[in-house]
């Protein structure tokens, strides 16, 4: 197959006015947990004016069409081999604040201080460590943008590529533009997958979750890189779509990504967290786990 790119527009790049946008249609699918909410209601987290706006479906008009299975691979090869940038563990948390979202209704808070309130939320309820520095890494992945990756190639909910679309995932009418859906192999029976061959053998749509699962792989225990790799892909968490590509092991880690996904979801808070008090806990926790760079 022909893995040459297409070029694309500016707003095929970013048809989102913030990397955030997306978790829009999340939230209104599926509102949940209101203990975590903890400053607002549920129904105030993302709250505009008018939530399924033109740019969300163009956003996932764009991912269904060009998440490709040849896609994902040529991402893969690129990025997995972490070689694009080093950088010590605190200097790549600033590096990920040039993503600063101006445009979220729910905090003006930078990248760093909502992945803290998202950890300190796991860490108030008393979770292991290994979980609160997993809420601390979950979208590190999103220095992808900065590499010049478009957002649909960072965001969104994920699905598996080589096998027949759900009609589970968000918007599924437009993965009738993806070349796939038109490619036998894929769309036929289970696709390249063999029925039961578990999660870890198949490939999913290229993201920030993929990204930050494989820089994290020899560092978190498995749970915790369940949480990584699939929290965003509610067609399997939230729908239980795609169970036949499922074994026994993905079935038993089903239950950490689902008590993972609501802190990432409803722990924004406007309130910053005092990074003073907290950054000895941190510097710990983060010595603890993981080396002192990472490679991007």
């Amino acid at each position: 197959m022909d893995n040459k790119q297409p070029s694309f527009t500016e707003k095929e790049v970013n048809p989102l006015t913030s990397l955030d946008q997306w978790e829009d249609a999340v939230l209104q699918r599926y509102p949940t947990p209101e203990s975590i909410a903890t400053s607002k209601t549920v129904e105030e987290y993302r709250n505009y004016d008018a939530p399924e706006r033109d740019t969300v479906r163009e956003f996932y008009r764009l991912n269904h069409t060009y998440q490709t299975y040849d896609f994902v691979q040529q991402k893969r090869a690129d990025y997995l081999q972490f070689n694009k940038k080093e950088m010590p563990v605190w200097s790549a948390f600033d590096f990920l604040n040039q993503l600063v979202d101006d445009s979220d209704p729910d905090t003006d808070l930078d990248q760093f201080q909502h992945l803290l309130q998202t950890s300190e939320a796991i860490r108030n309820d008393g979770h292991p460590d290994w979980m609160v520095l997993t809420g601390l890494m979950h979208d590190m992945g999103k220095v992808l943008c900065l590499f010049g990756e478009p957002q649909w190639a960072v965001v969104g909910d994920t699905f598996p590529v080589g096998c027949p679309y759900s009609d589970k995932v968000v918007y599924p009418e437009y993965f009738r533009n993806n070349p796939d859906y038109q490619h036998a192999e894929y769309q036929e029976g289970t696709g390249v997958y063999q029925r039961g061959c578990g999660l870890r053998n198949v490939h999913m749509s290229w993201g920030h979750d993929e990204y930050v699962y494989q820089m994290m792989k020899d560092h978190l225990p498995e749970s915790g890189l369940y949480m990584l790799r699939y929290h965003s892909f509610y067609a399997w968490h939230r729908e239980g779509a795609y169970d036949y590509l499922l074994d026994d092991h993905d079935r038993e880690m089903l239950k950490w990504v689902k008590l993972f996904n609501p802190y990432d979801l409803y722990s924004k808070n406007p309130v910053p967290p005092d990074w003073n008090k907290l950054r000895p806990y941190y510097e710990d926790l983060v010595a603890k786990y993981l080396p002192a760079t990472l490679k991007f």
